[in-house]
């Protein structure tokens, strides 16, 4: 029998070793994640839709994970400076962007210069809740009783009423540049930063109307502003009673936006698909369903690539429009 010398027994011997040492500290390194606390940056203040869905989805998440969800806002340029600080983070699944959909799909259409690259820089983990813009007025500024009357009234009274939005490109404010160019009628933009002021400032008449992104419908409730249209092509179920723009006259109207969470692009296909799964799950949970309900939102579960193509669409539709009325968010 030959006898293989003894070097190369040896190598082997040492090979066999550390891959026997290796592979399962690889295991172990996978299933490891997440090791600490993760953070979910909300990309508009305190109040607004994308900090009540963020927290929505973070609590449960947490407790899927095993592992604290802290939840930060940092608001400002409609989104930019979220996104441009999760896109410099470590792509390692331990830092993610809560936003809507206009961080990828309206903000490269707004701003000459961006600091970083939304579709590069950044990867779709999971969507949470598909938003809708109501369409409310100031009872006591605008006295309408439909959306029909409003644009009438709007056309009769071209630049004396203004709205509010949480800010230039915010999904709000493309809601009513659309009303505007569709309906050919003229008001004021008042952005502010993030829904929650410009809900305060409409409740208190010094705006006239908004698209809200649904954190006013107790509001709605109690008598306090007038609903008078839906900004989807559809009604929604919580209101069924309330038409859509596209029923008061605005053929194709569509002024829906996406909300959910983007990672650093290169993070680890394990760790977005783990997100993915433990987000949703909680997004088809009745407890979400119920809090969406509150602002209406309609929960959205779907993979990343889903994701990605609806951001695609986003992109597509509301970039025509931006370009038509000459938006600028810088």
């Amino acid at each position: 029998m030959r006898t293989m010398p003894l070097p190369a027994l040896a190598r082997r011997a040492l090979l066999a070793a550390v891959l026997c040492i290796a592979l399962p500290g690889l295991a172990i390194a996978q299933q490891a994640w997440p090791a600490k606390p993760v953070r979910v940056i909300v990309s508009f203040p305190p109040g607004g839709a994308a900090d009540q869905i963020g927290r929505a989805i973070s609590e449960p998440l947490a407790q899927a994970l095993g592992q604290p969800v802290v939840v930060e806002n940092r608001a400002g340029a409609n989104g930019n400076i979220a996104g441009d600080y999760v896109a410099k983070q470590a792509a390692d699944g331990y830092t993610l962007l809560m936003s809507s959909g206009g961080t990828v799909s309206i903000n490269p259409h707004l701003y000459a210069k961006m600091s970083f690259d939304p579709v590069k820089d950044l990867m779709p983990v999971a969507a949470a809740a598909r938003v809708l813009v109501f369409l409310e007025v100031n009872p006591a500024k605008v006295p309408v009783n439909d959306a029909k009357e409003f644009l009438a009234y709007l056309k009769a009274n071209p630049g004396k009423l203004s709205f509010g939005s949480p800010g230039n490109g915010s999904s709000p404010h493309l809601a009513a540049e659309m009303m505007k160019a569709m309906a050919n009628v003229y008001a004021t933009h008042i952005p502010y930063r993030g829904a929650a002021p410009a809900m305060q400032d409409l409740l208190g008449g010094q705006v006239d109307f908004m698209f809200d992104p649904g954190i006013g419908l107790q509001q709605v409730k109690a008598g306090k502003l007038k609903l008078l249209a839906i900004g989807s092509p559809k009604r929604s179920p919580l209101f069924p009673e309330v038409p859509t723009m596209e029923e008061a006259g605005l053929k194709g109207f569509d002024a829906d936006t996406w909300f959910g969470f983007y990672a650093p692009a290169g993070t680890p296909t394990a760790v977005v698909t783990r997100l993915n799964t433990e987000i949703n799950k909680i997004v088809r949970s009745p407890a979400f369903t119920e809090r969406m309900n509150a602002i209406g939102g309609v929960p959205a579960p779907m993979s990343p690539q889903e994701f990605a193509a609806r951001a695609q669409d986003d992109s597509a539709r509301f970039g025509a429009l931006i370009q038509e009325r000459k938006i600028r968010g810088d």
